[in-house]
């Protein structure tokens, strides 16, 4: 069972940047898709981006498409997700996926928390 740890959130002003990482262990990371997701209080958990096991193929959502990027270094065992031109409205916990052996995601990390203050 492969096991996924976020890092990197924090409390930034709006316009500001993180840098978020998800450090896998325990599994071949290689061979997974990998994605990033976020829940805000009160709020459903949304997709932010998805990563291919090779990082050819990549996609994010509208709502963070031109200020989000989304990599992957397979030689590390980590994914990331770069965040610039932050909004409040970025302000949630971030998880990292993993799918493992379908296409569902069904490995999950513990979150990390960014705030974004106005």
């Amino acid at each position: 069972q492969v096991q996924l740890v976020e890092s990197g959130g924090g409390l930034v002003q709006a316009g500001g940047s993180l840098r978020l990482s998800c450090a896998a262990s325990g599994g071949t990371f290689s061979t997974y898709n990998m994605g990033w997701f976020r829940q805000a209080p009160g709020k459903d958990r949304e997709f932010v981006g998805f990563i291919s096991r090779s990082g050819v193929s990549r996609n994010l959502a509208i709502s963070v498409k031109g200020r989000f990027t989304i990599s992957r270094d397979n030689a590390k065992n980590t994914a990331y997700l770069q965040m610039n031109s932050l909004k409040p409205e970025d302000t949630a916990v971030y998880y990292c996926a993993a799918q493992t052996a379908t296409m569902e995601y069904d490995s999950w990390g513990q979150g990390t928390q960014v705030t974004v203050s106005s």
